[in-house]
């Protein structure tokens, strides 16, 4: 029996246009390689799971493929293969999680002297860069001020305030912001009619949801789920297999919150808790709906509120949060949380009676 490879992986990107989301970063790195201004250092900064290491990959062997650097490589060319699967001799990837130590640093300060083995850039490609010690950083900055001509650094980190501005200073700065929901949506799609499968629209928006912004975290509940789906991938199972509440359910406490119907949120709440459905996962759903409320509220289209509620809904929602996934008691915390909801939507007509009155008080000053 072969052994199976994950979707993940068999979708990683092979040339830049493959990149999806990440277009301004595509374009920038491009023109470094045409125009031939590449610099020494780069830092790729974003969420997990947003293309960073894939980039930093597309683009050393744009630098190190036969001929280059150039843009059209040849992705299955012996060397650029080599790259791609990790194997290159000049093309070194680094965990900083387990290779954080100032003597390793020390180590690749004295390697990175000697030329490359058969390719035109020595690469260093240093993931979860913000993991290292500060003394390691420190060992580090005089490399990165004065580096060998033929030696490249790429820095990766998802958290870039743990990097000290020394290091940033000396690196050329790109941003991987998460993806939209559609593009994941679409690439989603797109593996599913490449691998002649079936899925339902519904499940793969609802997984590019889940996702939030991370294509690798899609692809990887992709693959999980059609390993249990037995035919078409469905809404329902997607649903199932997260703790996922149906929708109808969902906007009727939704709409409940608006209409301060106390009965029917805990109504809401008690189907919640009996059907094993993530409450944490149904109070960011609720975030969603508001906030596409709030958005519709403000192009003046007509709603129950003004665009303030909404916004303060959303932000009674956001802050509870953490109260939910701390507290020992998820049902009356998440009650809790609802309940202030409902609140701001008396702030509401509360402020409605002022401004009446206001009205009418400034009338009685006319009439007198």
């Amino acid at each position: 029996m072969e052994n199976y490879t994950v979707i993940a992986r068999r979708w990683r990107p092979k040339k830049f246009e493959d990149l999806v989301g990440q277009e301004s970063v595509v374009t920038a790195l491009s023109n470094a390689i045409t125009s031939g201004r590449i610099a020494h250092a780069y830092l790729f900064v974003g969420p997990r799971g947003t293309g960073k290491t894939s980039m930093a990959r597309l683009f050393s062997m744009a630098l190190n493929c036969e001929g280059g650097p150039r843009l059209d490589f040849d992705p299955e060319s012996p060397r650029c293969q080599e790259i791609f699967q990790g194997r290159s001799m000049d093309v070194i990837e680094i965990d900083g999680a387990s290779n954080n130590s100032v003597e390793q640093i020390r180590s690749l300060r004295e390697e990175c002297q000697y030329a490359p083995a058969e390719s035109a850039y020595k690469v260093y490609i240093l993931d979860e860069v913000h993991m290292l010690t500060t003394a390691a950083f420190n060992a580090l900055l005089k490399t990165l001020e004065e580096p060998p001509s033929h030696v490249k650094f790429i820095f990766a980190t998802t958290e870039i305030h743990k990097v000290p501005n020394t290091i940033v200073s000396r690196c050329q700065y790109f941003e991987f912001f998460p993806l939209e929901t559609p593009v994941i949506e679409a690439q989603l799609k797109r593996i599913v009619d490449s691998e002649h499968l079936t899925a339902e629209p519904s499940a793969l928006h609802i997984i590019a949801q889940l996702a939030e912004g991370g294509m690798r975290d899609a692809q990887s509940m992709l693959d999980q789920l059609l390993t249990f789906s037995e035919g078409a991938l469905t809404e329902a199972l997607v649903r199932s297999m997260y703790g996922l509440l149906d929708q109808q359910t969902l906007i009727q406490i939704a709409e409940a919150i608006e209409a301060n119907q106390y009965d029917q949120i805990l109504s809401g709440i008690e189907t919640v808790i009996k059907s094993g459905c993530n409450a944490y996962r149904v109070l960011i759903d609720l975030e969603t709906y508001f906030h596409e409320k709030l958005v519709k509220t403000s192009k003046n289209h007509k709603e129950a509120y003004a665009p303030y509620v909404y916004a303060k809904i959303l932000e009674i929602l956001r802050s509870g949060e953490e109260q939910l996934q701390r507290g020992l008691s998820v049902k009356s915390n998440f009650e809790a949380i609802l309940f202030k909801a409902v609140e701001c939507t008396k702030l509401a007509s509360l402020e409605t009676l002022l401004e009446a009155f206001n009205h009418l008080d400034d009338d009685v000053k006319k009439n007198d």
